[in-house]
């Protein structure tokens, strides 16, 4: 996958991650970042734990959202505790 997919990709993901966890993004670059983080995370969760790949564009999407839910939600707790 492309530079500018993997941008595209991250940018929506960090985006819709932000808005359901709290209520709100985290800017261009915050979305971008938390997004292909999460797709790193989310892409190897799906590939060695659950043992499938992701497909596509919104194959890709959905496991980089899942990965940034996982990464805010570990965040959220390292704040707290």
């Amino acid at each position: 996958m492309g530079i500018i997919a993997w941008l595209i990709i991250g940018g929506l993901a960090g985006w819709i991650a932000g808005h359901i966890m709290r209520g709100g993004g985290f800017g261009i670059l915050g979305n971008i970042g938390v997004g292909v983080v999460g797709a790193v995370i989310g892409g190897f969760i799906f590939k060695q734990i659950l043992g499938m790949g992701t497909g596509g564009f919104l194959g890709s999407l959905f496991s980089a959202v899942v990965g940034a839910l996982i990464l805010l939600w570990i965040i959220s707790k390292v704040k707290r505790g």
